[in-house]
């Protein structure tokens, strides 16, 4: 479970700092000059950035259970379906191009955003239900891995 901890840690500081704390509190200026397109309506980048920080309290809850022993199959699931989603549409909008004419910066951002994604959801896959079949599957009295 000490793996799925680290996927989980690394979750919440990555949408913490590249998605929650932009998306609240950067100024819409702010993403012009990085080279983001204008961000319009501004209401609806912040209501974005407040739904990525409830994530963030719900990897923190399942955070928590881990550090406990009891796996969070919940967290696991949400983090799943958002980071893969989030994946699977930028690998779509990376196809068509979709940001090939914006910024240097904003480009490498979306780019490490599919990345960064992609790396969440393999280790919440391989750490998270992967893991629990291999436990649920071990013989008895012997750890899988050991």
């Amino acid at each position: 479970m000490q793996r799925l901890g680290f996927v989980l840690k690394a979750k919440i500081a990555l949408t913490v700092v590249a998605w929650c704390v932009p998306l609240l509190f950067f100024p819409a200026d702010l993403f012009v000059r990085l080279g983001f397109p204008s961000p319009t309506p501004e209401v609806f980048v912040r209501l974005l950035g407040m739904a990525y920080l409830a994530l963030v309290l719900g990897y923190g809850l399942g955070l928590r259970q881990s550090q406990r022993g009891v796996y969070p199959a919940q967290a696991v699931w949400v983090g799943i379906l958002s980071n893969g989603g989030a994946c699977t549409l930028l690998v779509l909008h990376a196809a068509q191009g979709a940001w090939s004419g914006w910024g240097l910066l904003a480009q490498a951002f979306m780019w490490a955003s599919l990345v960064g994604t992609g790396a969440i959801t393999a280790g919440l896959v391989v750490f998270g239900p992967c893991r629990a079949i291999t436990d649920r599957t071990a013989p008895a009295g012997r750890s899988p891995g050991a």
